[in-house]
C-alpha cells in the first residue's frame, strides 16, 4: 500500500522541479520476514533481497532514473547473531566479484556510503578498489550504504570541518560545507525514498539528505519488489506536490 499524499514544492535556490525522479533511495526491509513466511532460513531471505536490489536497479534504469541508493547494512546491525553478520559480509564480498566488472563496462559508477574504516581490511580494500575503479563512470550512479548510519555520517563530516579549522582552514560552518563532508558529497539529494515491509521510519537513513524527499512505504517484503512496485512508486511520485517551504509546485508530470 503507498502511503497518503504528501504535498512539497519549489525547490530551494528557486526554479521548478525537475522531471523526475532523478534519484531514487531504497530502505530494503523485510528479508527475514519473507525467509519465515516461506519456511526457509534467513540466510536464503538474505540471497533472495540481493536479487531484488539487482532487479531494482535494473527497473530503475529503465525508468530514467539515473541514481539508485540502497539501505543494506546499518551500523546498528552489528548487533545481529555473528553468523548473520557473517552472512552479509560474505554478500557484499560476492557483489565485488560477481557484479562489479559487469556493472563497470556498463557506465556504473559504485560509491559504497558509510564508515570504511571500520571494515575488515579486506573489505575495505574491495570498497576502495570499486569505488577507484568506477570513479570516471557517469551513465549511472550506484550507491550502497553499508556499515552506514545518517547520525555517524553528521558526526564524522562535523568531525572534517572541525579538523579542517583545527589546521587553519575556514572555520564557518555552513549547510554547504557540511554537505560537501557527507559520504553523498557531489550527488543530488534523493527525490523519492522507498521502504518496504510495511514499516514507516527512516531507521537512521539519508538524514540530512531526505529532507525534502517523497517518502512511500510499500507492505510488501523486500524480496518481492520488482519492476512493477518500482514503476507504481514513481507514478506516485508525480502525482505530488512537493514543498520545499515556498509555494505549491507540481512534482513532476507524468510522462
Amino acid at each position: 500500500m503507498l502511503a497518503a499524499k504528501k504535498d512539497r514544492g519549489e525547490a530551494p535556490g528557486g526554479g521548478d522541479t525537475p522531471a523526475g525522479p532523478r534519484h531514487v533511495a531504497i530502505i530494503m526491509d523485510g528479508n527475514g520476514r519473507w525467509a519465515e513466511r516461506k519456511g526457509v532460513s534467513r540466510l536464503e531471505g538474505h540471497r533472495a533481497g540481493v536479487e531484488a536490489a539487482r532487479r531494482a536497479v535494473r527497473a530503475a534504469r529503465d525508468c530514467g532514473v539515473t541514481i539508485v541508493t540502497l539501505y543494506s547494512f546499518s551500523t546498528e546491525n552489528w548487533s545481529r547473531p555473528d553468523w548473520e553478520v557473517r552472512h552479509l559480509l560474505g554478500l557484499l564480498r560476492r557483489f565485488f566479484r560477481e557484479d562489479l566488472m559487469e556493472l563497470a563496462g556498463e557506465g556504473v559508477r559504485v560509491r559504497i556510503l558509510g564508515d570504511h574504516e571500520s571494515l575488515p581490511p579486506d573489505l575495505k580494500k574491495l570498497v576502495e578498489e570499486a569505488e577507484d575503479s568506477t570513479a570516471g563512470n557517469t551513465a549511472f550512479t550506484l550507491q550502497i550504504a553499508f556499515n552506514y548510519g545518517g547520525r555517524d555520517e553528521i558526526v564524522r563530516a562535523a568531525a572534517s570541518l572541525a579538523r579542517k579549522a583545527a589546521a587553519g582552514g575556514d572555520a564557518k560552518v555552513t549547510e554547504e560545507a557540511l554537505a560537501a563532508e557527507l559520504d553523498t558529497a557531489g550527488v543530488p539529494d534523493p527525490d523519492l525514498v522507498i521502504r518496504t515491509s510495511g514499516e514507516q521510519r527512516i531507521s537512521n537513513f539519508l538524514l540530512w539528505q531526505a529532507a525534502y524527499s517523497e517518502f512511500i512505504f510499500l507492505d510488501l517484503l523486500w524480496p518481492d519488489f520488482g519492476k512493477r512496485e518500482l514503476e507504481e512508486a514513481i507514478a506516485e511520485f508525480h502525482r505530488r506536490e512537493r514543498r520545499y517551504g515556498g509555494r505549491k509546485a507540481k512534482a513532476a508530470s507524468a510522462p
